[in-house]
This record gives C-alpha cells, structure tokens and sequence, in this order.
C-alpha cells in the first residue's frame, strides 16, 4: 500500500529548519534507499507543509519515520497525520486499475 505523511509546519520553520536540515535529510534518504519513502518534500507559497509519500504493508514504517523525525521532535512540525493512499493509475500504482472496454 501507499501511505502520506502529511506534515504541518510551525510559522517560523524556515527560521529554524537549518539547525536540524542534514539529520532529517539523512533520515529521508536512508528510507528512500530501504524503499520506504517514494517521495517526499516542502509545499510552497507559502512554506506551511509537507508531504511524505511511503510504500509499505503497514502504515508504521511512516509512524516511526515521523516519530524520529528531527523536525516533529524539535517541533518544526506541529502536527503529523497519516492517511492510506489506494494507488490506480501510473507505473507504481498498488492495484492498477484499467478502463473497462
């Protein structure tokens, strides 16, 4: 299944992320190269969340991702939730799904 992270991000995040950048990218990219984390980043105008795509049978490899997270633990995120993601259409899609016909 595929899971997103959705992270939403504490008004001075962009004051404070320097400190705590290298140890969450060192996390995201140590979960890329398991493949857990499909893709991950920023939105922005304005910078205010984030989303995390994971691939996983669980939705716990992205519940402990969050958890040792630097930013959820330093508080740069505010909030973190998780929701299931039913894949249909594209090369990675979980239950591809075609037209009938």
């Amino acid at each position: 299944m595929h899971y997103l992270l959705f992270y939403e991000l504490d008004h001075n995040y962009l004051l404070r992320r320097g400190e705590f950048r290298d140890e969450h990218l060192a996390l995201a990219w140590g979960a890329q190269q398991r493949g857990e984390l499909v893709l991950a980043g920023s939105m922005s105008d304005p910078v205010d969340g984030a989303v995390l795509l994971f691939k996983g049978d669980t939705p716990g490899v992205a519940e402990r991702f969050a958890q040792a997270d630097p930013y959820v633990v330093n508080g740069l995120v505010t909030r973190w939730w998780l929701r299931e993601w039913k894949t249909v259409v594209g090369d990675g899609a979980v239950e591809p799904t075609r037209p009938h016909g």
